[in-house]
């Protein structure tokens, strides 16, 4: 069953984010199940809008992320995000 995860991420700057980004992008399958991401701005720092196939994927993501954010200095003490049922997802052009 699909999740969608929502992560607030106070006070972290879109320079850490692409930092962090880009070292995932070096981690063979790190993103596998991810079926949409999307990252926003806010006053406070950023939010994460997250689409997995499972909460497992979306599990096994987490254990591989969180030690590369914590190498880079983000803090580990932000709440754990919000995670609903996925009642329809489609993309427009591609059916559904």
């Amino acid at each position: 069953m699909a999740i969608f995860v929502h992560a607030v991420l106070s006070d972290i700057t879109t320079d850490q984010y692409d930092t962090l980004h880009a070292r995932l992008q070096e981690l063979p399958g790190i993103f596998d199940g991810c079926v949409s991401h999307a990252c926003v701005t806010t006053d406070d720092g950023l939010e994460v809008f997250d689409v997995w196939e499972s909460e497992q994927q979306m599990n096994a993501f987490a254990e591989r992320m969180m030690p590369v954010a914590a190498d880079l200095g983000w803090p580990t003490t932000e709440g754990r995000p919000r995670v609903l049922q996925v009642h329809n997802h489609w993309v427009p052009g591609l059916g559904g």
